[in-house]
């Protein structure tokens, strides 16, 4: 053999179309020296960022089933838009999650949650702090207001997390401005909406990974709610809290808010049966931390307690978008 047969060509990277046509072999590209198949390398990356199918296939536009059963081989990715939608929001090269080098012709290289941008800037901004301090202005339309707010809130938890994080920067500003502008009977009312927008961007914010930011909303969630003055939404702020904490590793924290949180809500609302759903939530949130901080025992009792809330309640129940039964 030659010495010029001999030796390797220069690693070019892939072109789309080519990488395509290995992608969507699935498993059936998986021999002897090859990459690990797509869906593989996709369910590794996913776990390791603590994310669920559910979550992931929201932030790309698609299904849990679809996800599954690309991640199972049975079906490829036939999109190059998805995969690169998908690395940002694994936070990870493109190259890494496909195994080689390819040339996309895109130069966007962020691997944030593309819509956490804009409810930085809506959180962040001064008029948030004040906007509880009320402002005289234009009285604002709080039917219109309460309907979208629940709009976000259902988008949220039917796992549209790109349409709920365009809404939710959105709503931050216009709820603000309500609170600010809002007189008389309708400035609670104001106060407590703005309060919801910030407890669902939170929660948003935990799940797509923005455990820091999540963190900022919570804050502004319990602060708009102890100025409505409302214990039930002052525990949901604090459950927000202490799921954004579980998400940045700070589980004694997490379990420390999220018990002294249920404890308070048993005296403030011994008998409403939204605050005992609230109290299981913040119960099994303080289970998770207790088990991830090597705390078995303390893991039991928390989830009996929260199995004594639910067969009191004795029905499955959603109130202020926090799932409890």
């Amino acid at each position: 053999m030659s010495p010029t047969c001999s030796r390797s060509a220069p690693s070019r990277p892939m072109p789309a179309a080519s990488l395509l046509g290995t992608v969507h072999a699935g498993r059936a590209g998986e021999r002897a020296g090859s990459p690990r198949p797509i869906g593989e390398r996709i369910a590794i990356y996913r776990n390791r960022r603590g994310m669920s199918q559910t979550v992931l296939a929201g932030l790309v536009g698609r299904s849990e089933s679809w996800l599954s059963q690309v991640e199972r081989g049975v079906r490829g990715v036939d999109r190059i838009s998805v995969l690169i939608h998908m690395a940002k929001a694994l936070r990870i090269e493109l190259t890494e999650l496909v195994g080689q080098s390819f040339s996309s012709g895109s130069g966007d290289d962020a691997h944030d949650y593309a819509q956490a941008a804009a409810i930085r800037v809506a959180l962040t901004d001064t008029r948030g702090v004040r906007a509880v301090g009320g402002l005289d202005g234009e009285q604002p339309d709080l039917d219109a207001l309460d309907t979208a707010v629940r709009e976000l809130q259902i988008a949220y938890q039917a796992a549209r997390y790109v349409a709920a994080g365009e809404m939710a920067a959105t709503l931050i500003w216009r709820s603000q401005d309500a609170a600010s502008s809002a007189s008389g009977g309708d400035r609670r009312r104001a106060v407590v909406r703005l309060s919801a927008v910030y407890a669902s961007t939170a929660a948003l914010l935990s799940r797509v990974g923005e455990g820091s930011l999540a963190w900022v909303a919570a804050d502004r969630t319990i602060s708009s709610a102890r100025s409505a003055n409302d214990p039930e939404l002052i525990a949901v702020g604090l459950h927000r809290l202490a799921q954004a904490l579980l998400r940045t590793g700070r589980v004694d924290d997490a379990h420390r808010i999220a018990t002294a949180a249920e404890a308070d809500l048993a005296t403030a609302a011994p008998s409403s049966a939204s605050a005992t759903s609230l109290r299981g939530a913040l119960l099994l949130t303080a289970a998770i931390a207790a088990a991830r901080g090597n705390d078995p025992r303390e893991n039991l009792l928390l989830l009996r307690h929260a199995r004594e809330l639910a067969d009191a309640l004795g029905e499955d129940r959603n109130d202020y978008y926090v799932p409890f039964g």
